[in-house]
C-alpha cells in the first residue's frame, strides 16, 4: 500500500524531478509520445538515453547532453570551460560596446570627482 501524498501545506519547498515519463521526454525534444515512440528505436541507435530499466523514466540531464553532443563543431570553437568563442584577436561588436561604456564610465566619474 503506497502512503497518501502530501498535503500543500506539508510541501515546503518545489522539487524538479531529473527522472521523467515518455510523454515528458518526447516533450523536451518538441515531439507528441507517438512521434517519440515511432523515432525512439533511432534514437537508441544513436546513443539516445534509455529509460531507466526499473522506472521507465528518462534523465532529463542525459537527454540534454546527448541534444548538446550532437553538435560537436560548436565545441570546437570555444575555448574549453568557457561558452564564448575563442578569442581571434578581434573585438566583435558587443566587446567594443562594453570596452566603450566602460571608457563612457570613466570619463564620468573623473567629471564628477573634478
Amino acid at each position: 500500500m503506497t502512503p497518501p501524498a502530501p498535503d500543500a501545506a506539508q510541501i515546503r519547498f518545489r522539487v524538479d524531478p531529473a527522472d521523467v515519463p515518455a510523454e515528458k521526454a518526447a516533450r523536451r525534444l518538441h515531439l507528441t509520445l507517438e512521434q517519440f515512440n515511432e523515432v525512439l528505436p533511432n534514437l537508441l541507435k544513436r546513443g539516445f538515453p534509455a529509460a531507466d530499466p526499473d522506472t521507465g523514466m528518462y534523465d532529463l540531464e542525459a537527454i540534454d547532453a546527448w541534444r548538446a553532443s550532437r553538435h560537436r563543431q560548436a565545441a570546437l570553437t570555444t575555448v574549453p570551460g568557457n561558452s564564448h568563442p575563442a578569442p581571434s584577436g578581434k573585438l566583435d561588436m558587443g566587446d567594443r560596446f562594453l570596452a566603450k561604456i566602460g571608457q563612457t564610465e570613466g570619463r564620468r566619474r573623473h567629471r564628477g570627482a573634478a
